[in-house]
């Protein structure tokens, strides 16, 4: 199981570095016949338009290579068509670093299109397929920039106290944007429905009166421009407050219909190239695209302005517009969008944020006394962040962003468009890098443009392709080179006409394979076409490719290669010479078969500036030594020679148990040797059981062990170290013994002693009673009665008594 095993990796292995080899040169995997279709393969691609380049059996398309390969091969430096693109500004206006005008006088001097956030301004980018131009892109938010403000208010009956505190709301809210802007204008436009059914009632009577009861409202509409931008901000609380509200049957409105006619009617709206902002206030929900087949509309929003006297005429006749066309409507016209809904309708305005850039959404209050700080807050968010977006690129163009943000935040992907948390004033930038992939509409130049979302201000470039080599403009046509004129020799070979083939274009396509002709492709009458590696082409020999690039065949009878030469430490030709025809041609100093042999006696130099040491003689740049006793590439190193032992004992140490002085510095000071572990002393190899000296070490380490290793320089020069797992460390004292022992020698010596001295103390006794008995015996004693004694004694008698 584990063989199968190693032979399926070896072959996968085989096989993964076969395709990467034929993937990895994209110049010799596309085949190119001429010039323009070699240098469009890849960025790294060359071609040689050397006339005598190619060697006898090759085809054109190897002309075609990798610019270092085709150098490798011969091809003069000056003769390799390798084009690159490169990148010009044409307009670089520096950004600009405006401070907030105060003087009325001097704010109308100031024009919007005088100030610069976005640097460069137009760029051309000449690109090689596979190359990418690059170009830094700078964006500064520049202070007191002009601001348009159209407020789109959902007049439905529904938000009859939200107009209330709207009609006030020009004065006040050009009071709080003069903090931000000196130059802003503000606008107002009202929606409600589609005048059909069954979004409205269509009786005479509702649609005089659309509200119940006796409150009394206007007449219902899709939507009315009712005041375009102006700097005057009493006259928007004047017509404002001559606004009333309306009414409709469903839920949802038609807001929808109003944000296209707002988007895409500049002119009547009054949009400057200012910063565009539209607040969009409501309390209910919105319709979009197939919604208007509840009332028999089918024709898709065409996206074009259709107001007269201010007044959207088409929502009868068009449907509302999907959110698709309205992002792309918004986007084109650089309009960021404020959505001021209520509480309940926040989860469904999220949703749609999320779906257009450049868009904010903030909670309306019930009667939209918030609507000015909803409308600063939501501003300073969408202000606060630069988004790039590119308009549609070319077939085969991409484009890639890294950004450059506050802090040094970097980023990359989809990331790298944007930027966050931009004050006035602060300087941001991307870098921009485009590729193109082929040549798109065959060569034509294209024009794409980047922007931030929500700005005027673009970046125009203009895309030239480079598709075909400097040499094609000198090609000459029907040139006699080409076979009497069937072809056009440029770049050094001949592009055949049609139905021509051949180097030369000698051939008809139709004469190709006759018989007459594949006898000139066999070599010495042999019944093998071009060695059985190639195919006759018009008489003439053109070899076969191998799957790795590399590797080529060549000659008139296509018998010669460059990988079949022989090998040394398994690189072909010893990786110091060329396999020319099966015959290594060596490098300067290097010599043999397989270039094995190198001339240079710079390796066989010791230390001591000997050759050898003086102990060997230099045979192809290694060291052949002489003395039995040394070895190593130049003959210095000597296993068996006194002092190797303690020389290496530290770092056998460190290496084999983590101790001794370098154990600190045991990888980076102890890695010239290989060591191998063995469990005991008799595994170690033995002084005449190798074809190479053994020297037997044994050293004491940090714990006063003994460890035992031996050393030696094996035949391929590398250093090797058996080494002893274990050491052997003296053997310590049996203390339990130790310790019985000396208490049962206290306890003994103890009661020794105590019996001595009680023996002692019994004849000491003795002696001293007999001595008392001898001295009581030769003593005398006067027997006779004191005189003066009177005994204490009475003796009475009893008379009666008989002694009975």
């Amino acid at each position: 199981m584990d063989l199968k095993l190693i032979l399926i990796t070896t072959l996968l292995g085989i096989f993964c570095y076969c395709f990467a080899q034929k993937e990895g040169n994209e110049c010799i995997n596309a085949n190119a016949k001429h010039c323009g279709d070699c240098i469009q393969a890849g960025a790294k691609c060359g071609w040689c338009r050397d006339p005598s380049f190619l060697k006898q059996g090759e085809a054109l398309s190897t002309r075609c290579d990798e610019f270092q390969s085709l150098l490798k091969r011969g091809c003069p430096l000056d003769m390799i068509e390798d084009p690159h693109g490169d990148h010009r500004v044409l307009k670089n206006k520096t950004v600009t670093n405006r401070k907030k005008v105060t003087d009325s006088s001097r704010r109308k001097q100031v024009k919007p299109e005088d100030i610069t956030q976005i640097q460069p301004q137009k760029l051309v980018l000449t690109l090689r397929s596979g190359e990418p131009q690059s170009f830094k892109l700078k964006f500064k938010r520049a202070e007191d920039y002009p601001i348009d403000l159209y407020y789109l208010m959902d007049l439905s009956f529904s938000m009859a106290d939200d107009l209330e505190n709207v009609k006030n709301l020009g004065t006040s809210l050009m009071l709080e944007m003069s903090k931000i802007t000196s130059d802003f204008k503000i606008g107002f436009g009202s929606f409600v429905e589609k005048t059909v059914m069954p979004y409205i009632s269509t009786t005479p009577a509702k649609l005089r009166n659309p509200c119940t009861g006796d409150q009394n409202c206007t007449s219902p509409f899709s939507y009315k421009n009712v005041l375009k931008l102006t700097e005057d901000g009493k006259l928007f609380n004047t017509l404002v407050g001559q606004q009333h509200i309306s009414g409709n049957l469903d839920s949802p409105e038609g807001g929808f219909d109003a944000i296209m006619q707002v988007a895409v009617c500049g002119e009547q709206i009054g949009w400057r190239n200012v910063t565009r902002l539209l607040v969009f206030s409501t309390d209910a929900g919105f319709h979009f695209a197939g919604d208007g087949k509840l009332g028999g509309i089918v024709l898709p929003n065409d996206g074009k302005c259709h107001l007269e006297n201010d007044v959207y005429t088409m929502s009868h006749y068009y449907d509302y517009p999907s959110i698709a066309h309205l992002v792309q409507k918004l986007s084109d016209n650089n309009i960021q969008t404020i959505f001021a809904v209520t509480e309940e309708f926040q989860p469904v305005y999220q949703e749609l944020k999320n779906l257009i850039p450049k868009s904010a959404v903030g909670t309306l209050s019930a009667n939209s006394s918030n609507v000015i700080n909803l409308i600063i807050d939501a501003y300073n968010s969408l202000s606060s962040e630069v988004i790039l977006e590119n308009s549609k690129l070319p077939e085969g163009v991409t484009i890639a962003y890294t950004s450059h943000c506050k802090n040094g935040v970097v980023s990359e992907g989809e990331n790298g468009r944007k930027c966050s948390n931009i004050s006035i004033g602060d300087e941001v930038s991307f870098n921009i890098s485009i590729t193109s992939k082929g040549c798109p509409k065959k060569g034509k130049p294209e024009t794409i443009k980047i922007k931030p979302l929500g700005f005027t201000e673009e970046v125009e470039i203009t895309l030239n392709f480079i598709c075909e080599c400097d040499c094609h403009k000198d090609g000459e046509k029907d040139s006699p080179v080409c076979h009497f004129g069937n072809g056009t020799y440029e770049c050094g070979a001949c592009k055949c006409n049609e139905g021509r083939v051949g180097k030369w274009c000698e051939c008809s396509s139709n004469d190709v394979a006759t018989e007459d002709m594949d006898r000139t492709c066999r070599k010495d009458n042999s019944t093998d076409i071009c060695s059985n590696v190639g195919e006759c082409v018009c008489g003439t020999c053109e070899c076969k490719k191998r799957d790795n690039p590399n590797e080529r065949y060549s000659g008139l009878y296509c018998e010669c290669d460059n990988f079949n030469c022989d090998r040394s430490g398994n690189l072909l030709c010893g990786g110091h010479g060329t396999c020319d025809c099966r015959v290594c041609k060596c490098d300067p100093m290097w010599s043999g078969s397989a270039c094995e042999c190198s001339l240079d006696n710079r390796t066989c130099m010791a230390s001591n500036k000997q050759l050898c040491n003086g102990r060997g003689n230099c045979e192809c740049g290694v060291c052949k030594c002489t003395d039995p006793k040394f070895q190593g590439p130049t003959c210095e190193s000597c296993p068996t020679c006194p002092g190797v032992c303690t020389e290496h004992k530290d770092c056998v140490e460190c290496r084999a148990f983590g101790t001794g002085e370098l154990k600190d510095k045991c990888q980076e000071m102890c890695s010239e040797f290989t060591m191998v572990k063995v469990k005991d002393r008799d595994k170690l190899p033995q002084p005449n059981g190798g074809s190479y000296p053994i020297v037997h070490c044994k050293e004491r380490d940090a714990n006063d062990c003994w460890f035992y290793y031996t050393y030696a320089v094996n035949n391929n020069t590398e250093k090797e170290v058996h080494v002893v797992d274990t050491p052997e460390c003296p053997t310590g004292p049996d203390i339990i013994p130790i310790v019985a022992g000396v208490v049962a020698g206290i306890v003994l010596i103890g009661l020794a002693l105590l019996l001595i001295w009680k023996l002692l103390m019994i004849i000491h006794d003795r002696r001293e009673f007999a001595k008392f008995e001898k001295e009581k015996m030769n003593a005398k004693w006067d027997t006779g009665e004191n005189p003066i004694y009177k005994s204490a004694v009475t003796t009475v008698v009893n008379p009666k008594y008989e002694g009975k």
